[in-house]
């Protein structure tokens, strides 16, 4: 699987799979590429995926953090400088999440409207906070308490930002932080394994490694500072995309309601609804076979 260099040095890991027409994926935060393949193996003799790793996850784990870019501005740098060097025009695109965000950044940003064949978009406000403009941010009415809980996050992780990896903090501060990143948990209230592990790893601290998205100190602040301060609003240049367009919802979110999705869905002049009723914002994960099924779809409608 090759890598690619980027505009600051650092070489980024893509996982490439399949042949055909090329099909771009961004994925969520905490995703590596890998965990798409279930869903993009029955598609492989058509089209070609090309999957990066986001900094700080699977192959490209150890790419720094660029000093004077957010989370979101450096991912679309980042796939901007991909679709370049791959010559990607008039392709599909896929985007999950933050992968959807970073897909928006570019349409507000970039010529990134301009190149798309088809967009699948999965589960994602184009507006992350909640205000008298918009009622459909990141946990909805919930977004202040949201708010106050990444700023705690946020103070915590810089004061122990000479620490490299969360394992390496004393156990005070460690336990601390489960506590935060499990009333995380609890506030999205649809994970209901959840406070019986969070509350075994409180007990033995030997466990919290394994409940923390990700393990290094520098990344896990980079990430929380990003939806601490991330105050874009995308809704205008969503909308203005007019190539074919459909919307993965999951109908119990409770991270990106979905009444707001269809919102903006409803103002594109290509774009269709697919709703996964009995799923939040992971889809992939509680209804794995409508996902992969609809995947195929939606190529299969584009193509």
């Amino acid at each position: 699987m090759p890598y690619y260099t980027m505009p600051d040095g650092e070489r980024l890991f893509v996982r490439e799979i399949g042949q055909g027409e090329p099909v771009l994926v961004l994925s969520g935060l905490g995703m590596q590429s890998w965990q798409w393949l279930p869903f993009l193996l029955p598609n492989i003799k058509q089209y070609k995926f090309y999957i990066p790793d986001w900094r700080g996850f699977g192959g490209s784990s150890d790419c720094k953090i660029p000093q004077d870019l957010d989370a979101i501005h450096n991912h679309w740098r980042d796939v901007e400088s991909l679709i370049q060097q791959i010559n990607l025009n008039d392709f599909i695109l896929m985007g999950y999440s933050m992968g959807a965000t970073t897909a928006m950044h570019g349409m507000q940003y970039g010529n990134l409207q301009h190149q798309l064949k088809a967009y699948l978009h999965i589960d994602q406000t184009p507006k992350i906070p909640t205000d008298d403009t918009w009622e459909f941010g990141l946990f909805g009415k919930k977004h202040s308490k949201f708010k106050r809980l990444l700023q705690d996050f946020s103070q915590l992780l810089h004061q122990y930002s000479n620490y490299r990896l969360v394992d390496d903090l004393p156990i005070a501060p460690r336990t601390e932080l489960v506590q935060m990143w499990a009333n995380f948990i609890k506030l999205q209230g649809s994970n209901k394994i959840s406070p019986f592990m969070f509350n075994l790893a409180l007990k033995h601290p030997q466990l919290q490694k394994y409940l923390l998205p990700i393990k290094r100190m520098d990344y896990l602040t980079w990430y929380i500072d990003n939806y601490l301060n991330h105050n874009e609003d995308y809704r205008e240049a969503i909308a203005k995309l007019n190539c074919p367009t459909t919307f993965f919802i999951g109908e119990k979110s409770t991270l990106y309601p979905a009444a707001g999705q269809i919102q903006i869905s409803t103002r594109l002049n290509h774009a269709e609804n697919v709703i996964f009723k009995r799923s939040g914002h992971t889809p992939l994960i509680t209804e794995p076979v409508k996902f992969g099924r609809e995947i195929s779809v939606f190529l299969r409608k584009v193509s």
